[in-house]
């Protein structure tokens, strides 16, 4: 079973550094390979994918990512921005299905923003698409404006656009994924207002004939925003387009107390994937051995049950993170009175004895 790790920027290096030491204390044969992405490849490749990174994540059976990106890198040319790594990657790879759980531990209830009586035993899915949307539509670009009540004027301009094949494949990994859980998918559009999304609710309600044993509901991304901070605990499955993902998801990760502990699995149709922790690299306190790993760990586990088919090793690191938390011990971003809080390395060294 080989493993592409691409550390990263910022914190990167250091939440990956603890999420490989767990996988190294399972002792299963597992191969391991190094190789540098985003602005660590642009300082040492002149580009933030180098077809070296590409070529070994290509050919490893999954990816474990960290995280990309420095404000120092913000003046370079787009396409040389070390976030072009992962857009990079997932065209690449064809990763269009991003899995986001969203857990609320018992022991986090009252590190959430919300009360604990709202997310307490909160068990969302969020299932993002990962390839389309407003993300990779063409045409995009700057121009002066042809029309309107500023025709001459710059402007700017991005495409959204899916397909129907597009949204038919993410629409049944949703309903699928349902069927392991609670037979609940909501679909989050903006067909209200977007020919985009209204297509995208047509075909939902289409697959949906195949799924009759699923509950589908559809609801605008306005009130689904809204009613993740009324009552979380109301969804089960949410699938939903790139661009709504990416903000929906980070909304309810907040809700699990800290994005630092929400980790992500990106899959292809072969079941390859890129596993990354749904936070960016916080470059401010990158170096300071305070941020989380959990996330990172998270997200090995998840990479353990969906591309390796351990699902024996995911279940013991999943446990070992819980059994550290009722220790008390807590990182920085999810201390609450009368915890321990310790650092990134002390924390992974925690979740490897925990593993017994």
């Amino acid at each position: 079973m080989k493993i592409a790790i691409l550390p990263g920027d910022g914190i990167g290096p250091e939440i990956v550094a603890e999420a490989v030491k767990v996988l190294r204390a399972l002792a299963l044969p597992l191969e391991m390979e190094t190789a540098p992405v985003g602005g660590a490849a642009y300082e040492a490749a002149g580009h933030p994918l180098p077809d070296a990174t590409l070529a070994l994540a290509q050919q490893a059976d999954a990816v474990l990512f960290g995280a990309v990106g420095d404000w120092k890198y913000d003046t370079l040319p787009r396409p040389l921005r070390p976030e072009q790594a992962i857009l990079g990657l997932r065209k690449q790879l064809g990763l269009f299905a991003n899995f986001r759980p969203a857990l609320c531990y018992e022991q986090l209830t009252h590190a959430s923003s919300l009360k604990p009586e709202l997310v307490a035993g909160l068990d969302i899915l969020i299932i993002r698409e990962l390839t389309g949307d407003i993300y990779f539509g063409q045409p995009r670009g700057r121009r002066a404006a042809p029309d309107g009540p500023f025709a001459g004027a710059e402007e700017a301009f991005d495409t959204m656009r899916y397909s129907r094949p597009e949204i038919e494949r993410i629409a049944r990994v949703a309903f699928e994924a349902a069927r392991q859980r609670n037979r609940k998918v909501t679909s989050v559009d903006k067909a209200n207002v977007l020919e985009t999304f209204q297509l995208w609710k047509d075909v939902v309600t289409e697959v949906h004939r195949d799924y009759p044993d699923v509950e589908l509901d559809h609801m605008y991304v306005d009130n689904a925003a809204m009613q993740l901070v009324k009552a979380p605990k109301k969804f089960d499955v949410i699938v939903t387009g790139n661009m709504f993902g990416d903000i929906l998801s980070d909304e309810a990760a907040m809700l699990t107390g800290s994005i630092g502990m929400l980790p992500s699995a990106s899959l292809n149709e072969r079941g390859q994937g890129l596993y990354e922790p749904s936070h960016g690299s916080a470059p401010d306190i990158a170096g300071k051995g305070v941020a989380n790993p959990l996330a990172t760990i998270l997200s090995a586990a998840m990479m353990l049950r969906y591309s390796l088919k351990q699902p024996e090793a995911a279940d013991r690191i999943e446990a070992a993170v819980q059994r550290v938390l009722a220790q008390g011990l807590r990182t920085a971003d999810i201390a609450s009175p009368g915890c321990t809080v310790v650092g990134t390395a002390q924390m992974g060294d925690a979740v490897v004895r925990a593993l017994g």
